[in-house]
């Protein structure tokens, strides 16, 4: 075989028959910082819980994720609501999210599964507790997964929040409103131990965007979040518990925390 076929049998012919390849059942749509590009399936719901805790500074952030099929797999509505606790021990509900995402393709072919999400952000956090920040804006995540083995998984994530008119107080003490952009970058690569149980390594950046004395300023912070999850099913109910130790590294400080993970799906 001269090397023009071998080119094309390693370019073409491989990966069409990765593509080709029908992979067994896997855990889907459970992952924790990077968002998996699966809707549910029609008159399927589930109930997601996140807790994150950094033992270190007491700093604590708890959400709940509610998704509901909109007809089809096509369409996808889900809230979240987050509950937050600071170092300055200010506690209490953050910026609520509304999201919406389409399942824009379902196939492991080509770019695999890619399911834009747009979000509309709540101004319903304490900007005063450092809970929110007073503002309202919208929030945009384009996730792609891929199966590319019967054992591996990866999903790539990018995406922007901006919000508008977010309130800040100047050294003087007048008040001030400024819009505010962030965003975000991340990847994980998921193996697959069993049908049942999961070993994953999610690495996330953030840009954000924030008010200081009335200004905009810019900080960044990256987790790199290795962990395990694993499947119960009774019955109709599918349980997805999980457990992962993040690391945050922001500018020269690392801290460790500790994430648990927990999602209830089912037919309604």
């Amino acid at each position: 075989m001269g090397k023009i076929q071998i080119f094309f049998f390693a370019v073409v012919l491989l990966p069409a028959r990765i593509y080709a390849q029908e992979f067994s059942t896997a855990i889907e749509d459970n992952s924790f910082l990077i968002e998996e590009a699966y809707n549910q399936e029609d008159r399927v719901v589930q109930h997601i819980s996140n807790l994150l805790l950094f033992p270190g500074t007491g700093t604590l952030a708890f959400s709940f994720t509610q998704e509901w099929p909109i007809g089809s797999r096509a369409h996808q509505l889900s809230y979240t609501i987050p509950y937050l606790s600071t170092e300055a021990n200010a506690n209490g509900i953050g910026d609520i999210l509304i999201n919406y995402r389409y399942q824009l393709t379902e196939t492991n072919s080509g770019w695999g599964y890619v399911a834009p999400r747009l979000s509309v952000v709540l101004p319903t956090g304490s900007r005063q507790k450092g809970l929110g920040s007073g503002a309202a804006g919208v929030q945009m995540n384009i996730p792609v997964s891929k199966r590319w083995t019967e054992g591996f998984v990866t999903h790539f994530n990018a995406g922007f929040t901006s919000l508008f008119k977010a309130e800040g107080t100047a050294t003087d003490g007048t008040s001030t409103k400024k819009s505010l952009f962030s965003y975000a970058l991340g990847a994980s690569g998921i193996y697959l131990m069993s049908d049942n149980f999961n070993i994953l390594l999610e690495l996330l950046f953030n840009k954000l965007a924030l008010m200081e004395d009335g200004e905009v300023t810019y900080g960044s912070f990256t987790f790199l979040n290795p962990g395990v999850r694993f499947e119960i099913n009774a019955g109709n109910l599918q349980i997805v518990p999980g457990l992962r130790l993040p690391v945050q590294i922001t500018g020269k400080s690392t801290e460790l925390g500790i994430f648990a993970y927990l999602s209830f799906e089912h037919p309604f």
